[in-house]
């Protein structure tokens, strides 16, 4: 095992180790394979993957492997907000599609629970998959029943994002605390610049529970963030209070803005240099011109207190496939490549590269970013998903509701955090 191998390997069994809470459960359909599971017609892959550089490297990935000579794919391309809603109709239609763009954790636990995700055991058996580390078989296996259903291929992180170029003109640097962010942003701000962009408006309210993540495991710690997102704790407890009080901080250095665009929009003003930095995962880069990735950099999300063991957050993606397709054969062959370190290697060559691959022996893309972004994970004492990964996609809208409500009018915290717990409440009892 080479070293950047066993350094992927060291990350991953950190995420697996801590992403227990979120791991896969229940009950898995059997694969229709077991009676054939043949069909007619090509295997059909969704994906949330529309921004321009994802798209184009999903219909490489399609193309390639309907090269191959085995079964034949189709990709439908769905805009991301409408496959987020869209998904449970998806899986639950009497011929839905058969692969799906997504990821491990409790979302695909609550559809494992009602049998209605693909047994993909017999593929984690494959050289394509032989190599994954412990940690990722057991994040994408259901601990009810013991069966694999989900494939990673590929995981990211979340930084403050900004343009190297701009912060050269403006003169400034990257703070290495909570007091010299806030310096930073007043810098910013004497300069007529929105210190901090954010796209919390149109369909992507929830790019705001980033700051919700990052506040709370970097005041309460991430074993108390992933705690209260599972319900044992309150949202209107003092702690939760705390995380608000600093963001209280920095919230006069928001992009005015903030929460009337869409991410993709947050990003034009970041690059356009009508906003200074944005906490974002590095998918937005997907949404950027490619001449300007060379002059993206990120720094990581302030230290508010040192005795606090740093965590950062570190999604993983890949895909499942529905338990109701009636090409489960195909649909093996085309989850095997694309576990396979060719096919996310291609991914990674015709996108903006900034994700970094699942499979121990594909390169990444190798870029300054890319090699920040690694370490970044790597020194990492703890590694959470995001808001709804760590806890539900049900869960995901009361956030949206509480902190675009908090943006606009944050004396009124009190009686938002009440509310948000009601609503929370609401979701756990179910």
């Amino acid at each position: 095992m080479t070293a950047f191998n066993a350094s992927r390997r060291r990350f991953l069994a950190v995420s697996g180790a801590v992403g227990t809470g979120a791991l896969l459960s229940s009950c898995v359909t059997q694969s229709p394979s077991a009676s054939g599971g043949k069909s007619g017609g090509p295997v059909t892959l969704q994906s949330n993957l529309s921004s321009p550089q994802a798209k184009t490297s999903m219909q490489q990935l399609v193309a390639a492997f309907n090269k191959s000579g085995g079964a034949e794919a189709k990709l439908n391309t769905v805009a991301s907000e409408t496959f987020r809603t869209q998904l449970p109709t998806y899986l639950t239609s009497a011929n839905p599609p058969d692969i799906y763009t997504w990821y491990p954790g409790s979302v695909a636990e609550s559809y494992a629970k009602k049998d209605l995700l693909l047994d993909l055991d017999d593929i984690w058996g494959k050289p394509e998959l032989s190599g994954y580390s412990d940690a990722l078989k057991k994040l994408c296996t259901s601990t009810s029943s013991g069966k694999k259903v989900f494939v990673p291929t590929s995981y990211y992180w979340w930084g403050m994002f900004y343009r190297k170029s701009n912060f050269a003109k403006w003169g400034v640097q990257e703070p290495k605390n909570w007091d010299e962010f806030l310096d930073l942003c007043d810098k910013l701000k004497s300069k007529g610049v929105a210190p901090i962009g954010l796209g919390a408006g149109g369909d992507t309210p929830w790019v705001a529970s980033a700051w919700f993540d990052y506040l709370n495991i970097r005041v309460n710690g991430a074993t108390y963030h992933r705690e209260l997102l599972a319900g044992k704790h309150r949202f209107d407890d003092p702690e939760v209070r705390k995380v608000f009080d600093t963001w209280d901080e920095a919230r006069p250095y928001f992009d005015p803005n903030g929460t009337a665009i869409p991410f993709q929009d947050a990003t034009t003003a970041l690059l356009q240099g009508r906003t200074g930095m944005m906490l974002i995962g590095t998918f937005f880069a997907d949404a950027a011109p490619k001449d300007a990735l060379g002059d993206l950099d990120f720094f990581q999300f302030p230290i508010i207190d040192p005795k606090v063991p740093v965590a950062e957050e570190a999604p993983t993606d890949g895909y499942f496939a529905s338990a109701r397709s009636k090409r489960a054969d195909g649909v093996k062959e085309l989850l095997s490549y694309l576990a396979g370190a060719e096919a996310q290697e291609l991914y990674l060559k015709n996108s903006s590269g900034t994700a970094l691959p699942t499979h121990p022996d594909a390169k990444d893309a190798g870029t300054p970013l890319v090699v920040k972004g690694r370490k970044l994970i790597e020194s990492a004492a703890d590694v959470t998903q995001f808001f709804n990964r760590d806890s539900s996609d049900a869960l995901q809208p009361t956030a949206d509701t509480a902190l675009v409500h908090y943006l606009a009018k944050p004396k009124q915290i009190g009686s938002i955090l009440t509310t948000w717990q009601r609503s929370a409440q609401k979701i756990w009892s179910q």
